[in-house]
């Protein structure tokens, strides 16, 4: 138990498919004593089209990150030895960035993290929807996947390869963990 210290917060970015969510929750499994907290689980007030808001720049300071990191701050009152945040943007975003202690990326080449999210997303959808999506990504969309991997990927402590196995990953994750925890 983690007596009177304060929990180790862990980061987890990755675009979107990357493998953020499924990673954080094996890695929260793997970790003794330790709780997770998933960035889609929130309702942020944030820009309203993302691609436009990666145009201007993508600064993760635009949104309010407010219902987190009351969360996380809450969180980090307990008596556990980890908090797990499936959360894209790093210590890029000032205010959950003091509360980061290690933060890590999971390098998912764009072609597989696309194929997980339409498989995620679209599993019940029409051919039109899928198509109409793949249309939006190839015309916008995949600038947003590019300014993640030249704003956040050199911003963390840790890259992962994204097409290891889910287990792989967590393991290397966990290793890693252990040598700057130690």
């Amino acid at each position: 138990m983690n007596k009177g210290k304060t929990p180790i917060v862990i980061a987890i970015a990755a675009v979107s498919g990357g493998g953020k969510t499924t990673i954080t929750k094996l890695l929260n499994q793997k970790l003794h004593n330790s709780k997770p907290l998933f960035f889609d689980d929130y309702d942020f007030n944030g820009p309203d089209d993302i691609v436009v808001w990666v145009d201007k720049g993508g600064d993760p300071n635009e949104w309010d990150l407010t219902p987190l990191i009351k969360d996380l701050q809450a969180l980090l009152t307990e008596p556990i030895e980890y908090i797990v945040i499936d959360f894209p943007f790093s210590y890029k975003h000032y205010q959950v960035s003091k509360f980061i202690n290690f933060s890590i990326f999971i390098d998912t080449p764009l072609d597989i993290a696309l194929a997980r999210r339409v498989t995620r997303d679209f599993m019940d959808s029409s051919t039109e929807d899928i198509l109409s999506d793949m249309d939006n990504y190839i015309s916008r969309g995949r600038r947003a996947y590019l300014n993640m991997l030249k704003t956040i990927k050199p911003n963390t402590d840790f890259v992962v390869d994204g097409t290891l196995q889910v287990t792989e990953v967590v393991d290397t994750i966990f290793d890693n963990l252990k040598k700057v925890t130690s």
